[in-house]
């Protein structure tokens, strides 16, 4: 019997219609993968699972019974999880409080009984294999250890059917082999789980079925072993599906970042000359160093040792803004906390960068700024209504040009790019790629750091691996492959040498 039949589901939002008679369903003991670009639906058919939107037509059945829940509280209690991207988790409380909140246990005399919610969080975590303190403060737990207690919490409530959404974008790959064997090892107990990602690697490597929705409408569905990421990716993305390479060949001009012997807080004695017009892919391990890396090049971090040239000329009294005077720019990892601010709108997020260098000059023409926003939305492909909605309005890829506008509104010449397509669908990121190969081509040089070598391969002249914060090995373009990169990442090349 399945565990979830969702039928014939449609949603619309001020006439506009998100879902259209969407079909649905999950087996006892599965991994499901829900699939589509941003905007296809999956967060909203997600939602009305997770009872926070109520659905305009269709059914839920839930382990036989049909489900007319209009809450959380209510999905909650019929054994449905909602395990967010942004964990819902309070950092100011222990971890034992957050698995019992709302749900505490009390004595003979009413007060709390803190020594029993703290031996059943420590049997929980027992028994999923997990090391945490159940009296450690959230606020201490790394983002793995949190996207395990968002599990143990939804555990605890007693939820068969876990949703969880881009549960492996804050973690590395450590952790997310943990999270995997946790839900791996649920799974042979029974419960199932639907498993939001636009990673084809971990898709194909933990899910047993899936489902794809284009334009709020249901496309196919089957079983992930008799598929492959090319007919899942053209099925998500429809007839604007590609799988060319984006890269061109360019000319490159001279130097002009160079890298002498520099160190600083994760890297040490690092030396790299990049031309004009280059784009470099970097990449390591999770802790490898090149963020630290980019961070330092742009001003966040204090250089230790070694120089950093631009242009031609030695940085001297480093930091973010004279990085900005210098035509250096930064796309920081993870947009949400590092890059957009939520309450400014389309319009000021594109501009406040610019404004900081001219700052001097107080005054600020809106119809100008209208005028340069719209040149970048026209040129970015930026999907948008008006420059006065907020960016929280828009999807993630769409987010993150913004960002990337905010940048060419600096006139830089440089431009760091840290994860750049960290939780954006497949659509996006070919359209990120484009843009990186047509930046390249007017002159600007590009240093791309990412954990997925396609993505190097997609775009760059060559690439930089790093190992335990030095300068591992660089590949021509001709050279880089997942092998060569993973070989050089690990330091299994030279461990394989000694040991001959």
């Amino acid at each position: 019997m399945e565990m979830l039949r969702m039928t014939d589901i449609s949603k619309s939002f001020f006439g506009v219609t998100v879902l259209n008679h969407v079909n649905f369903s999950v087996e006892p003991g599965e991994v499901h993968a829900l699939l589509g670009e941003n905007g296809a639906g999956k967060s909203t058919l997600m939602n009305i699972l997770g009872g926070v939107y109520t659905r305009d037509s269709g059914s839920v059945v839930f382990e036989g019974q049909k489900l007319e829940h209009s809450s959380v509280a209510s999905a909650e209690q019929a054994g449905i999880a909602f395990v967010h991207q942004e964990l819902n988790l309070f950092n100011d409380l222990t971890v034992y409080e957050n698995i019992f909140l709302r749900k505490e246990l009390t004595n003979k005399l009413g007060t709390l009984d803190k020594k029993a919610m703290i031996q059943q969080s420590a049997a929980l975590f027992e028994h999923l294999g997990v090391d945490i303190d159940p009296r450690a403060m959230v606020s201490e737990l790394e983002t793995g250890k949190k996207q395990l207690l968002e599990i143990a919490k939804a555990l605890h409530a007693k939820a068969r059917l876990f949703i969880l959404d881009e549960p492996t974008t804050a973690l590395n790959n450590e952790e997310t082999a943990h999270l995997f064997t946790i839900v791996r090892r649920l799974k042979e107990q029974g419960n199932s789980f639907i498993f939001i990602s636009h990673k084809m690697t971990e898709i194909f490597a933990l899910a047993d079925r899936y489902t794809v929705l284009r334009n709020g409408e249901f496309i196919h569905s089957g079983l992930i072993s008799e598929t492959t990421p090319q007919e899942v990716t053209r099925m998500m993305v429809g007839e604007r599906y590609s799988d060319r390479e984006a890269y061109e060949q360019r000319e490159l001009g001279g130097p002009i970042l160079e890298l002498e012997g520099l160190s600083g807080q994760g890297f040490h004695d690092i030396s790299l000359s990049i031309r004009r017009g280059e784009v470099v892919g970097f990449t390591g391990l999770v802790g490898a160093g090149v963020s630290e890396l980019f961070q330092t090049i742009f001003g966040e971090r204090p250089i230790t040792g070694g120089c950093l040239k631009i242009a031609g000329v030695p940085v001297t009294k480093h930091s973010i803004h004279r990085a900005m005077l210098n035509k250096v720019s930064m796309i920081a990892a993870n947009r949400k906390e590092n890059s957009i601010i939520p309450d400014f709108t389309l319009l000021e997020n594109d501009y406040i960068s610019e404004h900081t260098l001219t700052w001097r000059h107080q005054h600020i023409s809106r119809k100008k700024e209208v005028q340069k926003y719209e040149e970048l939305r026209k040129k970015l492909n930026i999907k948008s209504n008006s420059p006065d909605d907020l960016i929280t309005s828009l999807s993630g890829g769409n987010q993150q040009k913004v960002i990337l506008a905010r940048w060419l509104n600096t006139q830089s010449d440089i431009l760091l790019m840290d994860n750049p397509t960290q939780g954006i669908d497949v659509g996006a990121k070919a359209e990120i790629y484009r843009l990186i190969q047509e930046l390249a081509r007017s002159g600007k040089t590009i240093l791309v750091n990412t954990l997925e070598i396609p993505e190097i391969q997609q775009v760059a002249d060559r690439c930089v691996v790093f190992y335990h914060g030095s300068l591992q090995a660089q590949l021509d373009r001709s050279e880089i492959s997942e092998e060569a990169v993973m070989l050089q990442a690990t330091n299994a090349i030279n461990t394989a040498e000694v040991s001959n």
